[in-house]
């Protein structure tokens, strides 16, 4: 997918959310546990609840591959249900040398046909160019995190009296590797006082903004500071989406919790967006 068919979306459904499908077979309602396939049974009712008020999905792979082949199963098979239309992420966080990370890139794009994959960028350029090279395929490099742990090593200052810290010098550097239409970075909800700091090195480049909803992240807060003229910001909601219920109406309920989130963006977009 591309940028500008991106940005159509977000115009059109006057959202930018982004729902994690982070399906966990231990949280299903009860009711689904007697189906063929519980997980994506799950899966396809949120879906079908949720597509015309998200612009993307992004299953978490970890609980797919937790699952063994059947995950692997479920996770296809949902897939096949996300209308064409919306943006697909594989929440994979890889990255490895590059003949691997080349596998890695055939995977998720090649057989799967995700439109994008989060990679760390620790390993430098040739662990994330290999997914550079196909057209209209996203890499969403991880810059500033929201877990406590992004403490240890992004918030580090550069030696020599650099005042940089070291996720800074992640946007600068990596930011000469494709250009705003092939690379996002995820920036955690929850690190708001730096979106200023990235928007000055990454201006143009869409951002994945997990956090909202139960890690606590400001939706308004994030938009005020982030959001660029094509919007630039596609904000993750999961568990408060998915699990909203564990009854049988979990997608009627998963519905009313995004559908919260589309109106409060639609009032944002209408006041920030710059024209």
């Amino acid at each position: 997918m591309t940028r500008e068919k991106l940005f159509e979306q977000i115009l059109l459904k006057k959202s930018y959310l982004c729902i994690g499908l982070d399906t966990d077979p231990q949280k299903l309602p009860q009711h689904l546990l007697d189906t063929e396939d519980p997980v994506f049974e799950f899966n396809r009712q949120i879906i079908e609840a949720t597509a015309d008020l998200c612009v993307a999905y992004k299953p978490n792979i970890a609980f797919y591959e937790a699952q063994g082949p059947r995950g692997w199963v479920s996770l296809a098979k949902t897939l096949e249900v996300i209308p064409d239309e919306i943006f697909t992420i594989a929440d994979a966080k890889r990255g490895d040398i590059g003949n691997t990370s080349e596998l890695y890139a055939r995977a998720f794009f090649e057989n799967m046909n995700f439109d994008s994959i989060t990679v760390a960028p620790y390993m430098g350029a040739d662990s994330v160019k290999p997914f550079l090279v196909q057209p209209g395929k996203w890499v969403i490099l991880l810059a500033l995190t929201s877990n406590p742990g992004s403490q240890d090593f992004q918030m580090l200052k550069l030696a020599d009296g650099n005042e940089e810290y070291l996720f800074e010098q992640v946007l600068r550097t990596s930011s000469g590797w494709a250009t705003a239409g092939q690379m996002m970075y995820v920036l955690g909800a929850t690190q708001a006082e730096y979106v200023q700091r990235v928007r000055a090195l990454v201006p143009e480049h869409f951002l994945l903004v997990p956090g909202i909803g139960a890690q606590g992240g400001s939706l308004e807060e994030i938009s005020r500071l982030g959001m660029n003229r094509q919007c630039g910001l596609l904000v993750n909601s999961s568990r408060a989406i998915i699990y909203a219920s564990s009854g049988p109406d979990f997608a009627k309920k998963a519905r009313k919790a995004a559908l919260a989130v589309q109106r409060e963006m639609e009032v944002l977009l209408e006041e920030l967006l710059v024209k």
